[in-house]
């Protein structure tokens, strides 16, 4: 669909994309600045208290994953890792299967207090969703970001929700990165409304 949009079309589709991006909690629907508030306070919050900020996603996803945790640590001073090295990936995939790839990891570096911010897509994957339970379980605040279907089943998951509606991947990675983006780049002021 998007290859028959002209670029100003492809455009305008983006922009109602995110400007209609959805962000609940677990038990409501939430405005999208409060969303922001909410996110950019809790990682900088377990930045200042000496914890981490992990990110995970797959393919396209886990490229946002390692551009957002750099761009955090060195842009925001949040203290940021991407859990995608890859002899650490195939690792864990071959001796427990890859839908624990991350799973292990939480386990082996994560600690109450954390952050862990899940990206999928689809927000269908396996490996993703099983993160996102396990870091629950230790004690970790979690944001997740998906799109596709609006009843995916990490949208459900996370202490805050970011729902892309579309079924393309394009303009789902696309939604992702700049939402993500976005709060590192109002950090000041978000950190200052959070506070309030």
């Amino acid at each position: 669909m998007t290859l028959r949009l002209s670029f100003t079309e492809y455009i305008e589709a983006l922009n109602k994309i995110l400007l209609y991006t959805m962000v609940s909690t677990p038990s409501e629907s939430t405005e999208v600045e409060d969303g922001f508030i909410s996110y950019m306070g809790h990682l900088i919050e377990a930045s200042n208290n000496g914890k981490r900020v992990f990110f995970i996603g797959n393919g396209g996803s886990a490229g946002i994953c390692t551009h957002s945790a750099n761009d955090y640590s060195k842009n925001g001073g949040v203290r940021s890792m991407s859990l995608h090295d890859g002899a650490v990936l195939t690792c864990l995939g071959n001796d427990f299967g890859f839908e624990q790839v991350f799973v292990k990891q939480l386990e082996y570096q994560a600690q109450k207090g954390d952050v862990l911010i899940a990206i999928s897509s689809s927000g269908q994957s396996a490996d993703i969703c099983n993160a996102v339970v396990q870091a629950k379980k230790m004690g970790l605040w979690v944001c997740t970001f998906s799109g596709f279907l609006s009843d995916n089943p990490l949208r459900s998951l996370g202490d805050l929700n970011w729902y892309v509606d579309s079924m393309e991947y394009g303009f789902v990675e696309l939604a992702h990165q700049v939402l993500i983006h976005c709060a590192l780049d109002r950090k000041d002021v978000l950190w200052e409304r959070w506070l309030e």
